[in-house]
């Protein structure tokens, strides 16, 4: 055995290891698994003895020239000696408060001490579901004076280097449960490796000295078959057939009336439209609903419910339709209720306690959805009416002054009989309108409220372009169909970028090269137009969640598309690659089709709100996407008959494999970043965790092909990238069907 085999062998002993930690946690338990396995002393000196020897085969390989790998594999060692310091010397554990204890709880050996001051559950608005929960903690010892810390879901209280998190609380709400840690060295030697890890990935993908750059600069290309596209083409999941009978609701005409007027939605004044577009695709994944607008759903709930809680249109997940007792995943507001019992209620209790973590996210989406309904139904969703609030006592500005009520706030004191009155019976006069079949009148009473609205919000209503600009983003429904566009494209490529192979003036690259560009620069104008559409409805930059960073990240490939276009990319035989930027830029469209179809109408669960994880899910689900086409050609290439074309396909493979390895490693690292933030630690050793650090052992060996000569063969190449793809399955499917946990619905 050489000694460069040695590193590798490692890798593959760690992975192993893990992978059947996994399983024998299901028998075992967690907290023994993480004691005798993942915690112990053998498993410390098998990552160190895996560090130590990659280090020396890169001192004695000398690369001295290839910065980026240096770099890389020192954060790496750095990562791994945080952990070793967070392990050996830092402080975690969990601390249950009570406001009705004689005496405050201490941790860490009786150097802090800990008393409940309040503790109380933050709902939405007129149900009874948290939104929040929220304690306020007296906090002392060390010689240090005491604090009031403020901890909630989305905030960390802080007390001289002492991190508090809010991790459940009890079933009289009179205690919570609190997670702590402490630990300021192993973070920040962590969060260094972190940094230089980040920095190396770039540089390892720029620079020409590297093997990314060199491989870009070869010769030998990549053949894709017909068999990814359409694989591609058909991945997304099967839209559920449509029945023909729809419930009642407006006129399509009547409906955009009411979508025409202004409400206060998101944080923000928009046009009823944009709140009609986000509750019926919260509900049912699209923006429309059995050929019916978002608008005419909108108003059939709001003028005909008792139809519309008939309607089987709530997309939930299977485990959720499971515990409705019910067989489709499309569900009705009457399967969450058995005799006015929340069929939810008891299942979220213990979610919420900390008692049940399997499937958590696909039941508190459930639960979102049907409190999204009963905001609908107590006038919660409705802001529509604007008062000043004439009799405040502050000093705050007027925009401040200016109140949205739905008509069953209270109002302001003095807000006047007939302008209170207004605001009390308009949609209430609209429902008899409504049920009457009186459209004419009820689009002037429309017409009404909207002059009421700019009378009394004069000059705080967004400009008239911002709102042109806003309905017409809300009717380019452009993303699924771009991705098919943009896919079958890419085929269209692979079929010419193959026609181009069997020419002999193999320099003359693609045919019609230039009419290519062209139709890959309106698509680029499109996707930019719709990101600047969305940019000026925010008045911000579109880059704040994962379904802008998707749209940015497909207009980025589609520059990379324009950009491999280039005469000297197409001389130097890369035909191909023009082709695999337009399949990722279909595919990051895709993914943020996905992401678009739970938009934030009413605030997420604190925890699962932060950019970090959006960021965290996005480049995750890119690396998955970019190793599936990485799969396929490989399998198309075993399958091929030609001993030349299996060899030239390794060039490709290794084009794809190192953005997707890159993505992969910067996708679990900064989902540790955000653990860290919200839970305390950045490593809890759960089975999707575990998982997916096995995922990035495993594909980590195939870019050391210049140390490894049986990988050199293409045959166990391609028959190594096809199997590898079993820990992608395993870790997006098979942790939810065999493993759980708290990832368990990612």
């Amino acid at each position: 055995m050489k000694f460069l085999h040695v590193p590798f062998i490692l890798i593959a002993v760690v992975a192993l290891v893990l992978a059947t930690a996994t399983f024998i946690e299901q028998s075992a338990g967690h907290d023994a698994v993480v004691r005798h396995v993942y915690a112990s002393w053998w498993m410390i000196l098998l990552w160190g003895a895996m560090a130590t020897s990659g280090m020396a085969v890169i001192i004695r390989r000398r690369h001295c020239r290839r910065p980026a790998t240096i770099l890389l594999h020192c954060a790496l060692v750095v990562i791994l000696v945080g952990a070793l310091i967070t392990h050996l010397w830092g402080t975690q554990g969990t601390v249950h408060l009570r406001t009705d204890a004689p005496e405050p709880a201490v941790i860490c050996q009786g150097r802090i001490a800990l008393r409940l001051i309040d503790f109380h559950v933050e709902t939405y608005p007129g149900t009874p579901s948290p939104m929040d929960f929220v304690s306020m903690v007296e906090v002392a010892g060390g010689g240090m004076a005491a604090d009031t810390v403020y901890i909630a879901m989305n905030k960390i209280g802080k007390y001289h280097g002492y991190r508090f998190y809010q991790s459940g609380y009890d079933d009289d709400q009179l205690g919570t449960s609190l997670s702590y840690s402490h630990d300021p060295w192993g973070i920040s030697v962590t969060y260094t490796g972190y940094a230089m890890l980040f920095l190396a990935i770039v540089l390892m993908l720029i620079l020409p000295n590297e093997s990314y750059r060199r491989l870009l600069k070869s010769r030998k290309t990549a053949r894709l078959t017909v068999l990814i596209t359409l694989f591609l083409a058909t991945a997304s999941p099967a839209r559920p057939a449509s029945g023909t009978t729809v419930p009642k609701t407006l006129p399509k005409a009547t409906a955009q009336a009411f979508g025409n007027l202004y409400v206060y939605h998101n944080g923000r004044i928009c046009p009823v439209q944009t709140l009609a577009r986000d509750f019926t695709t919260k509900l049912t994944g699209k923006p429309s609903y059995k050929g019916l607008s978002a608008e005419q759903v909108l108003c059939g709930w709001i003028f005909f419910p008792t139809e519309w809680i008939e309607e089987p249109m709530i997309k939930v997940k299977a485990s959720v339709a499971a515990s409705l007792g019910v067989e489709s995943r499309r569900v009705a507001y009457k399967d969450f209720y058995d005799d006015n019992r929340y069929k939810l209620e008891n299942t979220l209790n213990d979610i919420y306690t900390g008692k049940k973590t399997d499937g958590r996210s696909d039941f508190l989406q459930a639960d979102e959805k049907l409190n999204t309904l009963l905001m609908l139904f107590n006038g919660g969703l409705l802001k529509l009416f604007p008062v000043a609030r004439t009799d405040t006592t502050s000093t705050l500005n007027c925009e401040t002054e200016m109140g949205w009520y739905s008509p069953n706030d209270l109002l302001p004191k003095d807000i006047g009989d007939e302008k209170g009155m207004f605001v009390k019976k308009s949609i209430d006069y609209a429902g008899e309108l409504a049920w009457m079949r009186q459209y004419d009148k009820l689009e002037d009473l429309f017409g009404k409220i909207k002059k009421y609205q700019e009378n009394e919000a004069r000059g705080l209503l967004p400009d008239d372009k911002i709102i042109a600009a806003e309905r017409l983003y809300n009717k380019i429904d452009y993303n699924r169909q771009l991705a098919y566009i943009l896919m079958g494209f890419g085929l269209m490529l692979i079929v010419l970028s193959r026609i181009t192979e069997h020419n002999r003036k193999h320099e003359e690259g693609l045919p019609g090269r230039k009419v290519i560009a062209v139709v890959v620069m309106l698509l680029l104008l499109y996707l930019a137009f719709i990101i600047v559409l969305r940019g000026i409805v925010g008045r911000h930059l579109p880059l704040s969640n994962g379904y802008e960073t998707m749209q940015f990240m497909a207009l980025m490939a589609l520059l990379a598309t324009l950009f491999t276009l280039r005469q000297r990319f197409q001389n130097s035989g890369a035909t191909k690659l023009p082709a695999f930027s337009l399949l990722v830029g279909g595919l990051c469209l895709l993914v943020a089709t996905m992401g678009g179809a739970n938009p934030q109408i009413t605030p997420l669960v604190p925890v699962l709100s932060s950019p970090l994880l959006s960021l965290h899910v996005c480049i995750i689900m890119t690396a998955y996407a970019l190793l599936a086409i990485a799969c396929i050609n490989s399998i198309a290439c075993l399958f091929s008959l030609k001993a030349n074309d299996i060899a030239e396909e390794t060039t490709t493979t290794l084009i794809i494999l190192y953005p997707a390895v890159c993505c992969l490693a910067a996708g679990i690292f900064i989902g540790a970043i955000w653990a860290n933030q919200s839970w305390g630690r950045y490593w809890g050793w759960d089975p999707k965790e575990v998982w997916a650090l096995v995922t990035l052992l495993v594909y980590s060996i195939p870019l050391h092909t210049d140390m490894l000569a049986w990988l050199r063969r293409p045959l166990w190449f391609h028959l190594y990238i096809a199997l590898a793809f079993i820990t992608i399955l395993m870790t997006y499917f098979g942790v939810n069907f065999f493993l759980g946990g708290m990832h368990s619905y990612a």
